[in-house]
């Protein structure tokens, strides 16, 4: 019996986003170590945030909960609509281990982040975003 995996969804929007964004912006699947330092140019993390198969062996639906931080409230909306922009104009096409499909966005969420009782909140927006995905 053959088997395709379904392409690791993280990291193929992390490289797209990585390719796209300007540079200095921080991408990736988790909070740098050192992100409040990186605030200035945006901080862009992709984490899978649930999905299903669509036609079995062939398609998946992946829901992405994507962390969009940076110095200001506007410059984290800024970031957070290109972000959606970006992951929405890459349906239809072939990225490095998976084809994309029909690409929504289902949510943005301001949620600033406290790290601590004595520190000024960090603005930050939670994009969802849903595609369709298959093997390249």
């Amino acid at each position: 019996m053959q088997s395709v995996p379904m392409p690791d969804v993280e990291q193929v929007v992390v490289q797209l986003l990585r390719a796209a964004l300007p540079q200095g912006t921080t991408v990736g699947t988790e909070w740098p170590a050192d992100w409040e330092s990186r605030l200035a140019s945006g901080v862009v993390s992709v984490t899978l945030g649930g999905g299903g198969s669509r036609q079995r062996a062939v398609t998946a639906d992946r829901v992405l909960d994507i962390d969009i931080l940076a110095a200001a409230k506007k410059a984290a909306a800024d970031l957070a609509a290109t972000v959606s922009a970006l992951l929405i104009a890459a349906q239809g096409t072939r990225q490095t281990g998976a084809r994309i499909y029909g690409v929504d966005e289902t949510s943005l969420v301001w949620l600033p982040h406290q790290p601590a009782a004595e520190t000024d909140m960090i603005p930050r927006y939670v994009l969802v975003m849903s595609m369709v995905v298959r093997p390249a």
